[in-house]
């Protein structure tokens, strides 16, 4: 297929970022319709609330990187298959259904497992006690996020399917109010939205240990993987390096990210003690369990399939996160 021309692709490419904006309720530092595109500008990097990008950018340990934020990771990689970003982070399920969905890119990061970042809120004068007694209740999510995955794996752990459950698909924002004002009966959600929704009447049903890793997930452009492999190794090292300072130095990390997150420092806190976690290469291992998300979601019809997503893990920064 022809390349578009220079104008329809920075057409294409300001109208994208347009809609991010009204979607997430603001863009911090859109790239410049100049960049689009690729070329040798400054890389656009997206990130989401409370990511590990997030402290890059809250850092300013990248002061040469144009930065759009999204609300979740299916939104992220929209702006990849639109030419808007070159380098994102999301969680495991959103690299499947972008795969699925014919979007280029390549998985060139990940981190260590962080199951205890995602969990399963319900409030204490439901009753509930497990998640079990979801039988016949409604449960909201966001559709293709990391939690998809693990109301999936929750239902095979419980012998369950998706036909016992009342399923609403509901972004981060929307998820929220209707959680607090009773119209669903469990919201599953991760950091920091989890660490806001833990309010006094607010209990954990259940979170990801011992059934998903949740780990963080570096995606990129396959053209500026091949054409700006340099930058993104330097960008990928300045990742890790404020990673790793991040971890050394938790109170500093959460003093510096709050303002960021525009979240209370206490809440910062609590959802980074649990969910901040090392960067890690990707492996065939890593590529293995991804493949294995991606078969799950093909079974259940979920996404159409087969999706092979081993073979979009690229391993020649490997070497930045050992």
């Amino acid at each position: 297929m022809p390349t578009p021309p220079r104008g329809v692709r920075r057409l294409a490419t300001a109208l994208f970022t347009a809609l991010s904006l009204v979607a997430v309720g603001g863009v911090a530092g859109c790239a410049d319709d100049a960049d689009a595109g690729g070329g040798t500008g400054p890389l656009r990097i997206g990130y989401q609330r409370f990511g590990g990008l997030s402290l890059v950018k809250a850092r300013n340990a990248a002061p040469d990187a144009q930065w759009s934020l999204f609300e979740s990771g299916p939104a992220l990689t929209e702006a990849l298959k639109a030419g808007a970003i070159d380098i994102g982070q999301v969680g495991e399920a959103p690299p499947i259904f972008a795969a699925a969905a014919k979007i280029p890119f390549s998985v060139v990061g990940t981190s260590a497992p962080i199951p205890q970042g995602e969990a399963v809120l319900v409030k204490e004068s439901s009753g509930l006690k497990t998640f079990a007694d979801l039988r016949g209740r409604t449960v909201a999510l966001n559709k293709g996020s990391n939690v998809h995955w693990l109301l999936v794996r929750l239902l095979a752990a419980n012998n369950m399917t998706l036909k016992d459950i009342n399923v609403k698909y509901l972004k981060p924002a929307e998820g929220r109010p209707a959680f607090d004002n009773g119209q669903v009966d469990a919201w599953i959600i991760w950091d920091p939205y989890f660490a806001l929704a833990e309010q006094p009447g607010v209990k954990v049903l259940a979170d990801a240990t011992g059934l998903a890793s949740n780990r963080e997930y570096v995606l990129a452009s396959p053209e500026v993987v091949r054409d700006r492999t340099d930058d993104v190794r330097a960008f990928l090292t300045t990742y890790r390096t404020v990673t790793d300072w991040g971890i050394a130095n938790p109170q500093e990390r959460a003093t510096v990210l709050a303002p960021e997150l525009k979240i209370p420092l206490d809440v910062t806190t609590r959802a980074l003690a649990r969910s901040a976690r090392p960067l890690a290469p990707v492996t065939p291992a890593v590529g293995a369990e991804l493949q294995a998300i991606a078969d799950g979601f093909t079974t259940l019809d979920l996404v159409p399939g087969p999706v092979d997503i081993s073979g979009r893990v690229d391993d020649r920064f490997s070497a930045v996160f050992q």
